[in-house]
């Protein structure tokens, strides 16, 4: 029987925490998130952010990562299958589609007898305005 999406009703914290998502493009911890919204003089709790914030996640309106040191970011995303490019200097995120990915994931599971294949593909690197800053940033020290 397939699982009923959850419908969760609009609340002012909910709308408040989606708006400030939505003014990042790199993905954000909750302490920050929460810090941010603060220093715009919202008044929400920080137990009220991760609320809203895994029931996004729930409803599939944001992703969430892991750092390496195992902290939960999350950004909002389209809400097709995309994968992520994710800058290690400055964390700026791009969206991108990843056709040939999806064909090797059917591919491999078919060979292995897996049906219904799931993943998620991130890819970190340096983005070209952090990659120009480094490389500014290094010619300034010689």
């Amino acid at each position: 029987m397939p699982q009923q999406q959850r419908v969760r009703r609009s609340s002012r914290q909910r709308d408040a925490v989606q708006e400030s998502l939505a003014a990042n493009d790199a993905f954000v911890s909750a302490q920050d998130l929460y810090a941010a919204m603060r220093e715009r003089g919202n008044p929400i709790g920080l137990a009220t952010v991760y609320r809203a914030l895994q029931g996004m996640v729930e409803d599939d309106e944001v992703d969430v990562l892991r750092t390496d040191d195992g902290e939960a970011v999350y950004r909002r995303c389209s809400p097709s299958h995309h994968h992520h490019l994710v800058c290690r200097r400055c964390g700026r995120t791009v969206e991108v589609a990843g056709p040939d990915v999806e064909a090797w994931a059917a591919e491999v599971a078919a060979e292995h007898g897996f049906t219904a294949p799931d993943h998620v593909v991130e890819v970190f690197g340096t983005c070209a305005a952090c990659t120009a800053a480094a490389a500014d940033e290094a010619a300034a020290r010689s």
